[in-house]
This record gives structure tokens, C-alpha cells and sequence, in this order.
């Protein structure tokens, strides 16, 4: 019975992994997907942005709108102008389409978007906002399609600084689903390690009486 611990190890082990795998979540960099739905397009929005190596620019004010032609998208709730925080810095596609301004319909969560063809192109964020910080936006166009906003499909992404985790804004034009940067993988692999030891344990725990 004294040895009954160090049998069950490998188990716990992979017991702990398996818990880890769906349990941790860490912040990932943030990313709009752009997708059809029903008779509309949406847009959502979330993750984390790190401003590190972005130059504040100023305060400034923008539609919750699309506009391809000048890799414009920004999310959140709609209505007048909103106030936003303004940065530079990054580098990345100019556009995503050929299309003019399109404001969104509906939109809830924070003011997020990205500015990118324009002459010293801006990255927006809600005033005040704290590197890291976690992000949700979405917006919806009424009665849109792909071709009517005239956006092409296909992943743009827009980076700055040295390579830190969420120095990115990543687009995503009718595609499903967005890698967490490994850290999934990694904890399946760690689980894959405990159910290794586990089987070439379970001979011996089958063998032994207690």
C-alpha cells in the first residue's frame, strides 16, 4: 500500500495536464473576424494589444465603420463620433479591398479598430487603454455581403516593436477559428507525455497486488 502513490503518479500527472489544457486561457493578440452571417456581415473583436513600440499620436474621433480601400475597420458601438486613443508605429497591408466607407449598423463592447492606408496610418484604442488589457468589440452591417463592402478575404496582420506577445492586429476576412500562439499545443503535448507514462506504468499496476 506505501508504493500506491508513486503507481498512481503518472495518472495525476496527466490528470493535471488534461485540467490545464482546458483551464488555462492566456491573452492572445488581438483579432477581428469579418464574417458573413445570414444576410449580414459581423465583426468580432477580442484579445489583448500591447503598445509597447507604438508612438501615441493624439486623442482623436472616428466612425465605427469599414472602409477597405484604406485598410480601415473600426468596432464598437455605433452612433456619432467616437473618442478613441490614436497610435503609430506599425507596419502591414494598406488595404483589403478597393471598397468606400461603410458605417456599421450595430455595435456593442469597446472601440477597437485599425486605420492603415492613410498617411501615417493609426492603430485606435479606447482612451486611456492599459497595454495587455483584454478587448471585446463587435459591429454588424445590415443587408451587407462581402462584395458589397467590397473587402477580399484572406488573414492581414499588422505588427510593431521587437516580436512581444500581442504586438499584432490581425484581420480575419471569412475565416474560422485563430491559433493561440502554441500555448494549446503545448499543454496537449504535456498531456501526451503523462498518458506515455501512464502506459508504460499500467503493465506493472496490472501485475502487482496490493
Amino acid at each position: 500500500m506505501k508504493a500506491l502513490p508513486k503507481k498512481l503518479l503518472p495518472l495525476t500527472l496527466f490528470a493535471i495536464a488534461v485540467i490545464s489544457l482546458f483551464s488555462v486561457r492566456p491573452a492572445r493578440a488581438y483579432t477581428v473576424t469579418l464574417q458573413q452571417v445570414g444576410s449580414n456581415v459581423v465583426a468580432n473583436g477580442s484579445g489583448a494589444i500591447n503598445l509597447t513600440g507604438l508612438t501615441f499620436s493624439l486623442p482623436g474621433s472616428l466612425l465605427v465603420g469599414i472602409r477597405s480601400l484604406t485598410g480601415v475597420i473600426l468596432t464598437g458601438p455605433t452612433g456619432s463620433t467616437a473618442d478613441v486613443g490614436l497610435y503609430a508605429g506599425f507596419t502591414g497591408p494598406t488595404n483589403f479591398g478597393s471598397g468606400r466607407f461603410f458605417l456599421a449598423n450595430t455595435g456593442s463592447g469597446d472601440l477597437v479598430g485599425i486605420e492603415a492606408g492613410e498617411v501615417g496610418g493609426v492603430l485606435a484604442v479606447p482612451p486611456g487603454y492599459v497595454s495587455n488589457t483584454a478587448l471585446s468589440s463587435s459591429s454588424t452591417w445590415n443587408n451587407a455581403t462581402f462584395a458589397s463592402l467590397d473587402v477580399i478575404p484572406g488573414t492581414y496582420v499588422w505588427s510593431w516593436g521587437a516580436g512581444l506577445p500581442n504586438q499584432n492586429f490581425t484581420l480575419i476576412i471569412g475565416g474560422a477559428g485563430v491559433p493561440d500562439g502554441g500555448s494549446t499545443v503545448s499543454l496537449l503535448g504535456f498531456a501526451l507525455l503523462g498518458l506515455a507514462a501512464l502506459r508504460r506504468k499500467l503493465p506493472l499496476l496490472r501485475g502487482t497486488k496490493s
